[in-house]
């Protein structure tokens, strides 16, 4: 079994999702590995959620790793037809926040065709700003946020870092097509840099 198969049969069981294990590999080219058509992108974000999720209670229990809800900052106004934010992931240590939400796309970038550019999804780069903004509504600034992609084979590999209104903003990629030991050491070095600074 390859290092991939190896790596999803651990998804799956340290989730207990139940799930076909062939075929879970993102690619844009032709091999002998491609997203299965029977496992949809949904499904697969949830396991790429879940598992990233179930990595910090494990491996980091001291950060309260949870999926939790954020209100809204509103000065006045009613309130109630505002949209529920839940995060995939909140981490929490001696009065820092690290909200992360995870994505798996096929495609890690969006492209413009009339200017004939790529940029991250806009989207995605509004959602975690406003949990981020929210959050730290005293703008202490010791609330940060990442969004964090399952890797593809695209040429553009998001590795980014913003400060943006005085909180951290950090866009990143995953690499699950390696050994574990190389996964523990990407999200271990995800969250070190923001919460135990």
């Amino acid at each position: 079994m390859n290092q991939i198969l190896k790596t999803t049969a651990f998804l799956l069981i340290k989730t207990r999702e139940v799930s076909i294990i062939e075929g879970l590999l993102l690619t844009e080219q032709e091999g002998s590995h491609k997203l299965a058509r029977f496992v949809d992108d949904q499904k697969m974000h949830r396991l790429f959620e879940k598992f990233v999720l179930e990595y910090y209670r494990r491996h980091y229990p001291q950060f309260n790793a949870s999926a939790s809800h954020i209100d809204w900052n509103v000065d006045k106004g009613v309130i109630e037809f505002l949209p529920v934010m839940k995060t995939d992931i909140t981490l929490t240590y001696e009065g820092k926040t690290l909200i992360i939400d995870t994505k798996y796309y096929q495609h890690t970038m969006q492209t413009n065709s009339y200017y004939n550019s790529k940029s991250f999804h806009s989207n995605n780069l509004y959602q975690i700003f406003t949990y981020v903004k929210n959050k730290d509504y005293t703008n202490s600034g010791n609330v940060s946020g990442v969004l964090l992609y399952a890797k593809t084979d695209e040429d553009i590999v998001p590795d980014n870092e913003f400060s943006i209104s005085g909180n951290r903003i950090a866009v990143k990629t995953l690499d699950m097509n390696t050994d574990f030991s190389h996964i523990k050491r990407q999200l271990s070095d995800l969250v070190e840099g923001v919460l135990l600074e």
